[in-house]
């Protein structure tokens, strides 16, 4: 006589014939030609599985669509945030706002990098699979196939703050209008009198970066001002691509009087080569970044930028992972935008010659 099935191995739908959600642990077992216990330990993220038998059953996992039950999974007090890099005060501002919403959930809160990678790496979603967290907070990364399917077979729900690419329909994530955002600042410069204005622009691979050149570039169309592609040059949101693209850009015997510089990291790169270059900000340069950072209105002169609710993005992300972790089913908005404003300071102003 055969041991009863444990509960655990049950899946969501027991009542469509042979589907690919009926597949149990024991059966799965039996097309790896493993023990069911060594799929348990696949899918509770053990060590002692040798990586050729973790693979096959994986795939098989997947292939069968299985998803373990969250009533079932024995979560621990964690959010896992997941950073593509740390090393900025952008960072910090998500940081707050993912503490605030899990401080208040009686949560810890677990950082990671992906060292500059836009999906982690393979070990990294082991270790998350072992821990069973609340949930998984991804910036500026996102998940390959088998990360997704290795998240949703242990039931640990995951949302993308600014995903770097297109996530997919079916994956939740927090964003903000950057295109309105890139549009708003490149317009308060047109207004101003600037005809020859530069863009410093962040990652080519990263959907917020293009989505803020698409504005500039539409704000200087409406305005019926041509793009000089000479103008755009393409940064990756640190300071020194600021600076050394600022230098660029204003050595130019045609250099613009105005740039919108992508994110404020940049612009205040771009600060210190017009400092190098002998040139005033506003007086011969005036400057528009993004996100609004603390550091912003302390700097001299205070940054005009777009404000971007980081604190908020990330707290309306840590709401949505948590909401999708419970029983009472998917929330009714898991594709979020939070709008942007322009904040206007003391580092734009007419040109000199307007």
């Amino acid at each position: 006589m055969t041991s009863p099935e444990p509960v655990e191995s049950r899946t969501q739908t027991r009542t469509q014939g042979r589907s690919a959600q009926t597949a149990t642990l024991a059966e799965i077992a039996r097309e790896a030609g493993v023990s069911a216990p060594t799929v348990s330990k696949v899918l509770n993220g053990r060590a002692d599985v040798a990586p050729g038998t973790r693979a096959r059953v994986e795939d098989l996992l997947r292939a069968h669509g299985y998803r373990r039950r969250r009533a079932e999974a024995t979560r621990s007090p964690l959010i896992d945030l997941v950073f593509h890099e740390l090393e900025s005060a952008w960072a910090l501002e998500v940081i707050r706002g993912v503490e605030n919403v899990a401080r208040d959930a009686g949560l810890s809160v677990v950082l990671s990098e992906s060292a500059g990678r836009l999906t982690p790496g393979r070990t990294w979603a082991d270790q998350v699979a072992a821990r069973r967290p609340h949930g998984v907070i991804l910036v500026l990364s996102g998940l390959d196939e088998s990360q997704r399917a290795l998240l949703t077979s242990r039931a640990i729900p995951f949302v993308v703050i600014d995903p770097a690419g297109d996530p997919g329909a079916d994956v939740p994530s927090i964003g903000a209008t950057n295109w309105q955002g890139g549009l708003a600042a490149t317009r308060h410069l047109v207004e101003l009198g600037h005809r020859r204005i530069g863009a410093i622009s962040g990652p080519t691979q990263m959907m917020c970066s293009r989505a803020r050149v698409d504005g500039y570039r539409a704000a200087l169309e409406t305005a019926g001002l041509p793009v000089d592609p000479g103008l755009i040059a393409g940064g990756d949101f640190h300071h020194e691509a600021g600076y050394r693209l600022g230098l660029e850009l204003l050595r130019r015997p045609d250099r613009p009087t105005a740039v919108f510089a992508g994110n404020d990291l940049q612009a205040l790169g771009l600060y210190e080569a017009a400092r190098e270059l002998g040139l005033r900000i506003p007086e011969d340069l005036s400057v528009v970044g993004f996100d609004d950072l603390p550091v912003a209105p302390l700097v001299g002169p205070p940054l005009t930028t777009v404000r971007q609710p980081l604190t908020e993005m990330a707290e309306a992300a840590a709401k949505l992972v948590l909401d999708l972790g419970r029983e009472a089913g998917t929330p009714a908005a898991t594709r979020v935008e939070l709008a942007t404003s322009l904040v206007v300071r003391s580092s734009t102003a007419a040109p000199a010659d307007g």
